[in-house]
């Protein structure tokens, strides 16, 4: 059962950066495909970017494409995102997710239902 809490969203400037993190406390993370989805109010929840279990596979939404990266540390059960170049669209609730058996590109693209989601963490772009 894997337990996922996101955390390091904070009010950056923009052109800033942050670096979200999504950790799991039940140790398991390292065997699934892990997500970044955001949510702005009254917007449709969307895949941001998505790295398979060994690190290799990743994905990225368009509009992030260059200035976002994902990565895995599986031995400490934590998948990072840094961010940079932050602009005001960025504005969201962000949320991590995990499965077992969807590959990035397909988790990343919606439609499907991911079994684990954390409970996000707020950030915000705003000079």
């Amino acid at each position: 059962q894997l337990q996922l809490v996101e955390s390091g969203g904070n009010l950056v400037q923009p052109g800033g950066s942050l670096r979200l993190s999504c950790a799991d406390s039940g140790g398991t993370l390292g065997y699934s495909t892990i997500g970044w989805f955001r949510q702005a109010p009254g917007k449709e929840r969307e895949g941001v970017s998505c790295i398979g279990s060994n690190g290799e596979d990743t994905k990225y939404a368009g509009s992030v494409k260059g200035r976002f990266t994902i990565s895995r540390d599986n031995a400490k059960n934590t998948v990072y995102l840094q961010m940079n170049n932050l602009k005001p669209e960025d504005t969201a609730v962000y949320y991590c997710a995990a499965d077992l058996w969807l590959s990035p590109a397909t988790m990343c693209s919606g439609g499907q239902t991911i079994s684990y989601w954390g409970q996000g963490t707020q950030v915000t772009v705003s000079s």
